[in-house]
């Protein structure tokens, strides 16, 4: 076994099929075993009046915040076409997400050292005039955070919902199956909503006892507000929030218990 592995860990893959994949390679190079079940799924919003006036007024804005990837996927699957002159200043928090932008011709002109509303915020604040016309695309469980920092400031933020986030109800079954016969050693969580999805389960079919020698990962402060709100203990947190730095955590993390052993 190298200094940094997984094996002999089963490993819970919480996305949905589309960015799975990466995620279990990742697993996979560090010898464990992946175990895929979406914990979220997403679906476009239902197309509002208020949707279609934004969509046809993108050139009066100064600045569009992108806050992931399926936030890029699904804006711009409501364009019929794409016009990169109307995107005037873009700032995209993640590598993923400015990824995506760059996939749809858009360049992104800022981007933050790290991945949470507030310290987006505070990063972004001395870019934006007072005045300045932002717009924010979002999901229904999105937190308003940025909009309401940078509304203190002077700017006007239109936020939109386009997208709804539930769970699976496929997920639902299969993450009780599992639970249930001890198939999960790690759970990496890559959002509060991951968390409290996947808590709903454990409570209602009082699966606690099941859980209770887990190794329990998280990308960023509010997942793990959310996980110890429900009683998780959280072993790992990376400094930089990205899967890969979740599981070399959870590597070195492992390493530690097997030095004390």
């Amino acid at each position: 076994m190298s200094s940094l592995s997984l094996e002999g860990k089963r490993v819970l893959v919480p996305r949905g099929k589309k960015s799975a994949k990466s995620f279990s390679e990742m697993v996979v190079s560090f010898e464990g075993t992946p175990v895929e079940i979406p914990l979220l799924g997403f679906r476009p919003a239902k197309t509002d009046p208020n949707l279609k006036n934004v969509l046809q007024s993108l050139h009066t804005y100064n600045w569009f915040i992108f806050t992931s990837n399926v936030t890029v996927e699904t804006f711009f699957s409501f364009l019929d076409h794409v016009d990169p002159d109307c995107f005037f200043h873009v700032a995209a928090i993640g590598e993923k997400t400015e990824d995506a932008l760059r996939r749809k011709g858009i360049s992104v002109d800022f981007r933050p050292r790290k991945y949470v509303a507030e310290e987006f915020s505070e990063e972004f604040a001395p870019l934006v005039n007072s005045g300045d016309k932002i717009l924010i695309p979002k999901g229904n469980l999105a937190r308003d955070y940025i909009a309401q920092f940078l509304r203190e400031k002077g700017a006007i933020v239109d936020e939109v919902v386009i997208y709804e986030t539930y769970f699976p109800e496929e997920s639902k079954k299969a993450l009780i199956r599992s639970i249930k016969a001890d198939k999960l050693d790690i759970l990496p969580f890559t959002s509060p909503s991951t968390v409290e999805h996947f808590m709903n389960v454990v409570n209602e079919y009082q699966l606690q006892d099941h859980i209770r020698n887990c190794i329990v990962a998280c990308i960023g402060p509010v997942t793990k507000q959310m996980c110890e709100f429900h009683g998780l203990p959280v072993h790992v947190m990376p400094d930089k929030y990205t899967v890969y730095e979740m599981l070399i955590g959870v590597c070195s993390y492992i390493n530690q218990l097997q030095e004390k052993q």
